[in-house]
């Protein structure tokens, strides 16, 4: 058997494997000899069918496995020990004039080759990091839930604006029967507002669905329905008063601070804004370490120049699947593909040059902190050490929660790389300006 190749130019190639008979001949004989002992032939005892038959009818089928075998053995072998990074998987050429009684037989495939490129992380262009702050109004509601939270709660028999209402909604024509909290202000139109204030406990009113809340976000909040629902509102509601309270907010003092956080560490209301403001941005973190990430990826794809094998990657993709596609279709889903095709390659080279590859230590210490964050919120402790390696062992058996673990610690690392080694600008910004700014919505 010989293999040779033959670059076309440098990102496409062709692998050509010439199969000797005498690398499969036995193999097949003693296939067929295991054929013969147990073949069904009318008119011949089992193990007693000639072998000319035999032949005739699987010989040519147990060659095209065998050979099978010894190309995909050995067209793998190849492009491990020459270091071929392909693209894709390689496509074998069609040849329908095969003669499987010749001494020698020639298959060839086509491949795809990955492109050489350079990632220069020392561009003067620059990604911006967002560090997202709390602002005031922030701040204060969250202060403001916490003095609801541990204030008191008096039952009323009459609807005033400050007081909250506890109500059910109820409209067949919308598919809407949920229950609720909300105060006046959170409703639209005097003429709503009047009819609810005259209202009392046990009393049903029916509105007009649509425009019943001041905005969009309180409509599909109280409601229980999508925002998309939302704009398709009609008909009437129906509204039943089930509950009035005055809620008595809890004072601003050290009895407060110390039920909200570990007693001592908070002794003023200053203190106890500026915990708040740190918790919020920790919160606020996560959605700019994805944008990070987001923005970096599209800084990357952009300022990466490569070429890549079209062609072959349209015709990969033609025929890579269970059915089939059109070559016009292939096309589109190399579109659709381009671009995480690009990303792959330089997240891929990013990996191996700075050894960020996930090892298994790494990955079974990442789930010990999942769990023992996730017990920590029911308040639970720890499980033992014997325990956490019986939970982490069944996490990472389960493929696709292996798998998921893996995509977050690579995510993770990848963001401290980025952090470390991408040309960053910091950018400190309020929430709303952020969500306006990130991502173009008013």
């Amino acid at each position: 058997m010989q293999i040779s190749r033959k670059d076309t130019d440098s990102l496409n190639s062709i692998i050509t494997i010439t199969v000797d008979r005498n690398d499969f001949v036995s193999k097949v004989d003693d296939v067929l000899k295991n054929y013969r002992k147990t073949a069904n032939v009318p008119g011949f005892r089992k193990g007693y069918v000639p072998m000319s038959m035999i032949k005739k009818q699987y010989e040519n089928a147990v060659i095209a496995e065998e050979v099978n075998k010894i190309l995909k053995e050995n067209l793998d072998k190849y492009l491990k020990d020459e270091k071929i990074d392909i693209l894709g998987n390689p496509i074998p050429i069609m040849n329908n004039n095969l003669d499987w009684k010749s001494d020698s037989i020639d298959f060839s495939f086509e491949l795809g080759l990955s492109p050489k490129f350079e990632i220069d992380l020392k561009t003067r262009k620059k990604v911006t990091y967002y560090h997202i702050l709390a602002d005031d109004k922030m701040i204060n509601e969250q202060l403001n839930n916490f003095q609801k939270q541990y204030g008191k709660i008096i039952a009323k028999k009459e609807v005033k604006k400050e007081y909250e209402i506890t109500a059910s909604f109820d409209s067949k024509e919308n598919k809407i029967e949920t229950t609720s909290s909300f105060t006046i202000d959170d409703i639209k139109g005097k003429k709503n507002k009047d009819l609810i204030l005259r209202s009392k406990p046990g009393a049903s009113i029916t509105l007009e669905c649509n425009n019943l809340f001041d905005e969009t976000n309180k409509a599909h909040q109280f409601l229980g329905i999508s925002k998309e629902a939302v704009s398709n509102l009609k008909g009437e509601i129906i509204i039943e008063i089930k509950e009035v309270n005055e809620r008595i907010l809890a004072d601003l003092n050290q009895e407060l601070f110390d039920k909200i956080y570990k007693p001592g560490t908070v002794k003023s209301e200053k203190e106890l804004k500026l915990k708040i403001a740190d918790g919020i941005e920790k919160q606020l973190e996560q959605q700019s370490e994805q944008k990070l990430l987001n923005d970096v990826t599209d800084f990357l794809i952009k300022n990466t120049k490569f070429e890549l094998p079209e062609k072959f990657l349209v015709k990969w993709m033609q025929n890579s699947g269970k059915e089939p596609l059109t070559i016009d279709r292939a096309e589109e889903e190399y579109i659709k593909s381009e671009k995480g095709i690009r990303y792959q390659l330089i997240e891929g080279k990013i990996v191996a040059e700075n050894d960020l590859q996930v090892k298994i230590e790494e990955l079974k210490e990442f789930a010990k902190d999942m769990i023992t964050r996730q017990m920590a919120q029911y308040g639970q402790p720890a499980p033992g050490e014997k325990e956490m390696e019986g939970i982490i062992s069944r996490i990472l058996s389960n493929q696709e929660e292996g798998r998921r673990l893996q995509e977050q610690l690579m995510s993770k690392k990848l963001l401290k790389f980025y952090k470390e080694n991408a040309p960053l600008k910091v950018k400190k910004i309020n929430f709303e300006s952020f969500v306006k700014e990130a991502y173009a919505k008013a």
